[in-house]
C-alpha cells in the first residue's frame, strides 16, 4: 500500500495568539501572575499551534524550556504568541513567547517556552505530521536551533534511564 503523502505547511499557517487580562484569580501570594496559570495558557497556545499544523489531536510530550524573565501583575494585558519551530516524524516543537502589553501597545517579553507535542490518530497513537516550509531567515534559524534542541532532548532521555 502506498504511504499517505502529507502536504507540507508554512509556519504562518499555524501561528496562534492568545490575549488575557490578569485578574485576581490568576495571582499568586506575591500578587504576581501565578506561574502555573501561565504554564496552562502556554500549553493551550502550543496545542492550538500543533493542532493547526497537524490537523490532528495532540498531546504535550514535554516542556523543553521555560524561562520566566519578568513578572506580570494584576490588570496587565498578557499576549501569548505561538509558532511552529521544528517538526520530526510525529512530533512538533512549538515556541510560545509571552509579552506584557502596555496600554500604548508596547510589548515586553516576559517568558519564552519551547514545547514538544505529538500528533495522535483516532486510537491515540502517534501519527506522521506535515513537514515545515521555512520561508524567513528567522524560521530557518529556529529550525536549526530546533535540531540542536531535539538532539539534547534525546541525550537527556538516554541519561534518565
Amino acid at each position: 500500500m502506498d504511504e499517505l503523502i502529507i502536504k507540507p505547511k508554512r509556519v504562518s499557517e499555524s501561528k496562534t495568539e492568545l490575549v488575557q487580562i490578569i485578574l485576581f484569580e490568576h495571582l499568586n501570594g506575591y500578587n504576581r501572575l501565578f506561574g502555573g496559570k501561565l504554564v496552562e495558557w502556554i500549553d493551550v497556545v502550543a496545542a492550538v499551534v500543533a493542532r493547526r499544523h497537524s490537523n490532528r489531536n495532540v498531546t504535550t510530550a514535554s516542556i523543553d524550556n521555560l524561562q520566566f524573565k519578568e513578572p506580570a501583575y494584576i490588570n496587565d494585558t498578557v499576549v501569548l504568541r505561538g509558532c511552529m519551530t521544528y517538526t520530526g516524524n510525529t512530533s512538533m516543537e512549538v515556541r510560545v513567547d509571552t509579552f506584557v502589553e502596555k496600554i500604548n501597545g508596547e510589548r515586553t517579553l516576559i517568558n519564552r517556552a519551547y514545547l514538544v507535542l505529538v500528533a495522535l490518530d483516532e486510537n491515540e497513537k502517534p501519527v506522521q505530521v506535515p513537514k515545515l516550509i521555512l520561508e524567513t531567515e528567522e524560521e530557518k534559524a529556529e529550525w536549526q536551533a530546533g535540531i540542536r534542541r531535539n538532539e539534547l532532548r534525546k541525550q537527556r532521555r538516554i541519561e534518565m534511564y
